[in-house]
């Protein structure tokens, strides 16, 4: 097996200005927020993003005005409003967007997945969403039944960024029993062509054998994967640590302006060094232990 750790910067280098990224992560869950904190730092822009319940990571790319287009289901801070840098990107001009449906994204993956250009869909008839982007989703006859159905192109990034929860050296992401289940991580990284995952633990590649089940993503679909506690904050991880309300109220606070995100910008993800830099401006470990709710690692500790 080839050894994959990687630090974050080692990790992202390919990832260039122009570049079509999928994120995962689902609403104020497991957002790749480190990975993208540090595509910040380096400069990267021009970026086309697709996701599925963005929040954070996008938004914050978008403050940084480091997206050119958005493709997914949701762009918000869920009990916290609409993602306010992606919105006024989207007002002013200078995002361009896609908008699907749950089950069209879905498609789209899958489609990505079986190395198909498209797949069938009915679920966007009656629906704006297919008459304003009759690039990615058009309609045709299907040649067995005569049907009139929609087809929907597949979800194709160049790079794909997961926050997971452990992982071994070898790129073997593991869930644990109990989850939320309410994202498409693992099929995004079964459609992904060069999928980089951050995780909050590195383990023994014995840790991962003792429970071969709980792997969901295996890593011969892995290019690069990293250890980063804390790596979603200031969304939640499950079973790990909740999100940070107060930071994340802090956030919406002062991207209500231009200036304010900017500020935003220059005082947690440009002036940090590193992600280490980070968490000790947002409260270093004692605030990350105040946000820890277990078991964590205990899942995969106890093990024998």
């Amino acid at each position: 097996m080839k050894d994959k750790l990687r630090t974050l910067e080692e990790a992202l280098s390919p990832i260039a200005s122009g570049s079509t990224i999928a994120l995962g992560g689902s609403l104020l869950r497991r957002q790749p927020n480190a990975a993208v904190r540090a595509l910040i730092r380096a400069g990267v822009r021009d970026l086309t993003v697709m996701t599925w319940a963005a929040t954070t990571a996008l938004d914050m790319l978008a403050a940084a005005g480091a997206v050119r287009r958005h493709e997914g289901i949701y762009a918000g801070l869920f009990n916290l409003g609409l993602a306010p840098n992606v919105r006024r990107g989207i007002e002013g001009g200078s995002i361009e967007v896609r908008d699907f449906s749950e089950t069209a994204m879905v498609a789209r993956l899958r489609a990505a997945t079986q190395g198909l250009p498209s797949l069938p869909i009915r679920t966007l008839f009656g629906s704006d969403i297919a008459v304003r982007n009759t690039e990615q989703i058009r309609e045709f006859t299907c040649p067995i039944s005569g049907e009139r159905l929609l087809a929907v192109a597949a979800a194709e990034a160049d790079f794909t960024l997961i926050h997971g929860y452990v992982g071994d050296r070898y790129g073997n992401v593991q869930w644990p029993v109990v989850r939320d289940s309410d994202d498409v991580d693992q099929m995004m990284a079964t459609a992904s062509r060069r999928l980089i995952v951050t995780v909050e633990k590195i383990v023994d590649h014995d840790v991962v054998k003792r429970r071969p089940a709980l792997t969901y993503i295996p890593g011969q679909l892995v290019e690069a994967i990293v250890e980063v506690p804390n790596g979603a904050h200031p969304v939640a991880v499950d079973g790990f640590y909740d999100e940070d309300e107060a930071h994340l109220a802090g956030y919406v606070e002062r991207c209500r302006s231009p200036d304010g995100a900017a500020a935003y910008l220059d005082e947690f993800i440009r002036g940090p060094r590193d992600h280490e830099s980070y968490l000790a401006a947002v409260g270093g470990r004692e605030r990350m232990a105040a946000l820890d709710v277990g078991p964590g690692l205990a899942a995969w500790e106890n093990v024998q």
